[in-house]
């Protein structure tokens, strides 16, 4: 594994491809916007004019795209990785997609001799800057073990969690579950400033006990207390993991017994009547239904 394609160089891909770079390797990018890819070339980053000349460059593919139908079409399209794709290669997908997609896709390349891991992300552009993502994989242990230079560049902690397609199942679990965390919080947060105590203590405490989770212990100091809102993950990509995380229930057949899971969904899809797509996701705390305030 010595020359690593990324497709797509926002926020994330951007930051992933120059940690590949401090990791040794030859990184070379895809964007359909030339904006996205102007600064990684004065970085030494090398730009292609599509996904067909990285496909038959690199070693590697990481992709870092918005939704399952890209994918879908970086995969399949007339200049896409299955119809231009070597054999040998491999696929790292760090979007947060759909499992169903995924495993479809998995197929598609594997008769190709094409492999593919699905391996989502947490930590945010800063992390992918850092090199110090979270991954959760899917895909056969040896594909992984092939990979992991790869892996190793971009993140600080691995799981590997099964098969193609368990990766995505795991990221939308984890995803569905920070969402009812920013609910509830923000819920917590107004019962707390009712109370006449003030949220910022409450948070101390709550951080010292049982409550505690990832939204109040990171969440909160970071973009939501100091109204930063900016942790570069907005309400339109949250509100696609929690559809995304109904359909699995549903799917799944756990919708009907998972009450709580979907009022989160029906409560991040109201918000968009007042929460705007371009807003931080965190912006979730301040959702009030109209009516109820």
């Amino acid at each position: 594994m010595k020359i690593i394609g990324v497709v797509g160089l926002g926020n994330m891909g951007r930051g992933m491809a120059l940690s590949l770079q401090r990791g040794g390797f030859t990184v070379l990018g895809f964007d359909p916007s030339p904006a996205a890819g102007a600064a990684l070339a004065e970085a030494g980053i090398g730009l292609r004019a599509s996904v067909a000349e990285l496909a038959r460059e690199a070693d590697a593919l990481v992709l870092s795209l918005p939704t399952s139908q890209v994918v879908e079409a970086v995969v399949n399209g007339a200049d896409g990785i299955a119809a231009n794709g070597r054999e040998g290669l491999i696929v790292v997908d760090t979007s947060t997609a759909d499992p169903q997609s995924t495993r479809k896709l998995a197929v598609t390349l594997r008769e190709k001799g094409i492999a593919l891991v699905d391996a989502p992300v947490s930590g945010g552009p800063k992390g992918a800057l850092n090199g110090a993502l979270t991954m959760v994989l899917g895909g056969s242990a040896h594909d992984i073990a092939r990979i992991e230079p790869v892996l190793a560049a971009m993140s600080a902690k691995r799981v590997h969690i099964g098969d193609v397609g368990a990766g995505h199942v795991t990221k939308l679990i984890n995803n569905l579950m920070c969402a009812a965390h920013l609910v509830i919080a923000g819920e917590a947060m107004r019962l707390a400033k009712a109370a006449g105590v003030a949220p910022e203590q409450v948070l101390e405490g709550l951080n010292a006990g049982s409550g505690r989770s990832g939204v109040t212990q990171t969440n909160y100091p970071t973009w939501i207390l100091n109204d930063a809102f900016d942790s570069g993950f907005t309400m339109k990509l949250m509100r696609k993991d929690v559809r995304l995380a109904m359909a699995l229930a549903e799917q799944a057949g756990t919708l009907a017994t998972g009450p709580l899971s979907a009022e989160v969904g029906r409560l991040w899809a109201a918000s968009a009547a007042s929460v705007g797509d371009d807003e931080d996701f965190n912006r979730i705390v301040q959702f009030i239904e109209p009516g109820r305030a």
